[in-house]
């Protein structure tokens, strides 16, 4: 008999208790905030950062290896269930989910700083160019989606297939039994909801200083200071609780369907008023660079050479980003994914971002390496002595109508922003409801609340380095709740395939097979069911339907 959940579960009062602490810490201590996740954060770059780079390697190729495995063809629900969304609005939500404002922040800045800081190449050199693309489109590429799809495949997996709650805790009952019910569960819950709360607020941190950066690059009287940015986290908060009131189906999926028309829209813009030519050329070009050079970029810590710098700067902080956003995007993209079959829900999610940013890439970066040279340099020397966040402002200052381009990239950092937090009060909210897919506002309104608190302590106690080392060390004990997750979906797969192919072979052979055969399908069904998590998804609860889809 599956069990039932409350609307609020013991993960919601451990989190808020949690994040509290942490806002009080950073609130009246700022400066020891900065001292203390200095430190950890170093001694988790220098002596353990392998352990990313191995756990995205793995993440990566179990995500390909489903693709090709004859449980691709499972469906994301009963095997007659059609998706509940369209290709385009759910490319929208992977697109707003999983990318967010870092791709508007980065397009521009991460090609120009590789330029003139490559892993190896001759500074501002062709080569270095040439590394500078690939190693974007490296940290942009397959790897990030590799650990949203299999974060995202299992839950959705065990949600709408099996009806348990979409929790981390419950998609680990092939793993750990009843302990995911007890103290275990509501840890690595916990878990989730505090790597999400720094992984948003790191976002919002990067949306509140581009959008500030924007505002004081375009007028003189408004100020890139730290109180300009509260201030537009507090107004952008505002907007997203508001937004996140009407639920997926209105605030979310209209905003994310816009925030793709304006982005596509600007990325089209610089490719007509650019280098158009290289830009695909150099589009070709990066690709094939990025799928001829991936294992050793994968694999490669410098142990020889001994320089780190890029490593721990770029590279890992990188995937302890990604590994951090997972449990967020990874709960979002399960929640918009029914119907989908394990295959196509791999290639949607691996294949169609992956393509994406190869594209915005190829565009921005050439388009800013470009502009960088034709400015002496005058691009990278306002990233250094203005910070990273004016580097898409000062790109576009040197295109046509200018003043209204520069406003709509604002636009679009701020339509980003809100469909982040948007949808990460809406993850939270459903982490800490026991599941539920329709959490009640007010939970979301306390979430608001605590990421727009979150943010704007980590940019009192060291802007932007202070939610990066944060977001580094928050994610790295998920990094192993992740793996767990992959071994269970798999563990998950190998019983219920085992019991289709043999109901498949019982309809082909005959009446004798079925006979011989029924003893043991029937075992087959009662150690899986065994395995399967005890609760039931509260909206499945609330109606009393506790039937599996299958």
């Amino acid at each position: 008999m599956r069990e039932k959940r409350s609307v609020l579960t013991p993960v919601f009062y451990v989190s808020i208790i949690a994040a509290g602490i942490f806002i009080l810490w950073g609130a009246f201590f700022p400066g020891n905030v900065e001292s203390v996740l200095s430190i950890v954060n170093d001694f988790i770059s220098n002596k353990l950062g392998w352990v990313y780079m191995l756990a995205m390697t793995a993440f990566v190729v179990f995500a390909i290896y489903l693709i090709f495995s004859p449980y691709g063809k499972i469906r994301l629900g009963r095997q007659d269930e059609k998706p509940q969304y369209s290709y385009f609005t759910w490319f929208s939500f992977l697109f707003t989910a999983g990318m967010g404002v870092g791709l508007v922040f980065y397009g521009v800045n991460e090609p120009v700083t590789h330029f003139h800081n490559p892993p190896s190449a001759e500074p501002a050199s062709v080569l270095a160019q040439e590394e500078s693309m690939m190693h974007t489109l490296f940290h942009w590429g397959l790897h990030p989606w590799g650990v949203y799809a299999i974060v995202g495949l299992t839950l959705a997996y065990f949600n709408f297939r099996h009806n348990a709650p979409l929790l981390m805790s419950s998609a680990l009952s092939p793993l750990i039994g009843d302990r995911s019910k007890g103290w275990l569960g509501t840890g690595i819950d916990s878990l989730a909801v505090f790597g999400t709360i720094f992984g948003i607020a790191t976002s919002l941190g990067l949306g509140a200083t581009q959008i500030t950066a924007g505002l004081s690059y375009s007028f003189d009287g408004i100020e890139n200071n730290v109180w300009t940015q509260t201030i537009i986290v507090l107004i952008i908060t505002v907007a997203f609780v508001i937004s996140a009131s009407t639920g997926v189906n209105k605030g979310i999926r209209y905003l994310s369907i816009g925030n793709v028309i304006i982005a596509v829209a600007l990325m089209v813009f610089v490719f007509i008023f650019g280098s158009s030519v290289q830009m695909i050329e150099s589009f070709m070009t990066n690709l094939a660079n990025y799928l001829n050079n991936i294992v050793s970029m994968t694999l490669g810590m410098n142990s020889f050479t001994g320089d780190r710098s890029f490593l721990n700067d770029w590279t890992l902080f990188y995937w302890a980003w990604w590994i951090g956003w997972s449990a967020f995007v990874g709960s979002f993209i399960a929640r918009v994914s029914r119907g989908r079959t394990i295959r196509e829900f791999i290639i949607g999610v691996m294949g169609v971002p992956v393509l994406f940013s190869a594209i915005w890439f190829a565009i921005f970066g050439v388009a800013g390496i470009e502009s960088d040279n034709l400015l002496g340099g005058g691009i990278y020397s306002l990233i250094e002595s203005q910070g990273n966040e004016v580097a898409l402002f000062a790109f576009l200052e040197n295109y046509p109508a200018a003043p209204v381009i520069m406003g709509i990239a604002i636009l679009l950092i701020a339509s980003f922003f809100v469909t982040s937090a948007d949808s990460g009060t809406f993850v939270l909210s459903m982490l800490t409801t026991g599941g539920s897919l329709n959490p009640p506002l007010k939970v979301k309104l306390i979430w608001g609340a605590i990421l727009a608190g979150t943010a704007i302590v980590l940019l009192w106690s060291g802007g932007l380095s202070a939610l990066e080392m944060a977001m580094l060390i928050a994610a790295f004990p998920f990094t192993f709740i992740v793996l767990m997750l992959g071994i269970s979906l798999f563990k998950a797969l190998r019983s219920e395939y085992g019991i289709i192919k043999l109901e498949r072979e019982q309809l082909l052979y005959e009446s004798s097979y079925r006979e011989e055969t029924k003893r043991k399908l029937q075992e087959q069904r009662e150690s899986f069911e065994e395995t399967l998590p005890e609760e039931i998804a509260p909206h499945l609860a609330d109606d009393g339907s506790g039937e599996d889809n299958k």
